[in-house]
C-alpha cells in the first residue's frame, strides 16, 4: 500500500506563488509517476502535472504551462507542485496521486493511490 500525504495549500492573491508537497510513503518502489491533479466544484478532476521517477520527465496540463513546476526529492520520496503567476481559476482542491505505470501521465484514472488533498484558493 501506498500513501500520500499533501501539504502546502493555502489563500493567495492572484499574481502570488505557492509551493505544495507530497510526500509518500509505505510501498514506493512500484511507483513510476506521481502527479498532482485539481477539482474545483462542478466540474472535472483535471491532471495539473506529473512526474516519472525514474526519468525525471516532466508533464504539465496546457492551462498551468509556463506557471507551473513539477519537481521531486527521489530520496525523500516527495514531489513538489510550484505554483507561480496564480490566478482565480487555479482554485481547487490539488490532490497527488501515484500509479505503477501510465500511458496517459495526465489521465486520472491511470492513478491507483491517491492524498486527501489540499485546498488552494486565490482570491482576485
Amino acid at each position: 500500500q501506498t500513501y500520500l500525504v499533501e501539504s502546502g495549500g493555502g489563500s493567495v492573491q492572484t499574481g502570488g506563488s505557492l509551493r505544495l508537497s507530497c510526500a509518500a510513503s509505505g510501498y514506493t518502489a512500484s511507483i513510476a509517476y506521481v502527479a498532482w491533479f485539481r477539482q474545483a466544484p462542478g466540474k472535472e478532476r483535471e491532471g495539473v502535472a506529473a512526474i516519472h521517477r525514474d526519468s525525471g520527465r516532466t508533464y504539465l496540463g496546457d492551462s498551468v504551462k509556463g506557471r507551473f513546476t513539477i519537481s521531486q526529492d527521489y530520496a525523500s520520496n516527495t514531489v513538489y507542485l510550484q505554483m507561480n503567476s496564480l490566478k482565480p481559476e487555479d482554485t481547487a482542491m490539488y490532490y497527488c496521486a501515484s500509479a505503477r505505470g501510465a500511458y496517459r501521465p495526465l489521465f486520472p484514472p491511470q492513478y491507483d493511490s491517491w492524498g486527501q488533498g489540499t485546498q488552494v484558493t486565490v482570491s482576485s
